[in-house]
């Protein structure tokens, strides 16, 4: 099995540089957002002196290891699968004897994700020269931060093949996306700390499976979590990857019985 991954791997990685302006593109994306929420937080707190207790410097070292958690664990399945599903070009993949997504497609994601970090660093290293973050990295809280990373994207990875899936059923699955991007923007801590939000919104948060994709490994990283929450948080991501690859399998089973295509 460790052959076929290293195969597509190889394939994936060479398609990725023959497609460097889209992943520029796609990276310009990713820093636009963060980037505009930390000029705004950190101008706020520069005029108040803190907010909710959190300096501008917390402010900068938060969203500059926001962006590269969020590159590795996001993930770009449905910009990758879902149009093969409407057109029918899955069809090829279908025919061969390993499970399309979680072959092909992971490693796809991956050899992205690769990429673009490469072309990333340099952006990133200006970036912390302009606005000076607080940052409390430790090399131990980088080694812990590695499982938490790993599962966070897993936890992506597979919320958003299961939308993907939907495109068997229906043309509007970019509605559908577009919908869960908007609801895990407010829950995952991207669009502003978690710990700026009402207890209510935090402890939705805390349940649903979005966090931990995203402001649980920064907060990790960043040495700003207890031991007790710490553990929580591997636990449910090891809960939700489970719930998450439960759902997933099962879609995938009735997506096969749902498909048809011409020549599939």
């Amino acid at each position: 099995m460790l052959e076929i991954y290293k195969r597509f791997w190889q394939v994936n990685w060479a398609e990725q540089w023959q497609y460097r302006a889209n992943l520029l593109m796609y990276l310009a994306y990713w820093l636009v957002s963060p980037v505009v929420y930390l000029a705004v937080w950190t101008a706020i707190a520069n005029a108040e002196g803190s907010v909710n207790g959190l300096t501008a410097g917390d402010f900068a070292a938060y969203y500059l290891t926001l962006l590269p958690v969020d590159i590795i664990t996001s993930s770009i399945t449905i910009h990758v699968l879902a149009f093969k599903i409407q057109e029918g070009t899955i069809s090829n993949e279908l025919m061969q004897p390993v499970h399309p997504i979680l072959t092909n497609t992971l490693m796809n994601n991956i050899a992205f994700k690769a990429l673009t970090l490469i072309a990333f660093v340099p952006i990133w290293v200006v970036l912390v020269l302009l606005f000076r973050p607080a940052l409390t990295i430790t090399p131990l809280s980088l080694l812990i931060a590695l499982p938490a990373l790993a599962m966070g994207f897993l936890i992506r990875f597979l919320i958003e093949s299961i939308i993907t899936l939907v495109a068997f059923w229906t043309t509007r699955v970019w509605s559908l996306w577009q919908l869960d991007e908007a609801i895990a923007m407010l829950l995952n801590g991207a669009f502003v700390p978690l710990a700026l939000m009402p207890t209510w919104v935090q402890t939705i948060a805390q349940i649903l499976p979005y966090q931990l994709g995203l402001s649980f490994p920064v907060l990790l990283i960043l040495n700003r979590l207890p031991a007790d929450q710490i553990a929580l948080n591997f636990g449910l991501q090891v809960v939700w990857i489970g719930a998450l690859y439960g759902a997933f399998t099962l879609l995938w089973r009735q997506a096969l019985k749902q498909y048809s295509a011409v020549g599939a």
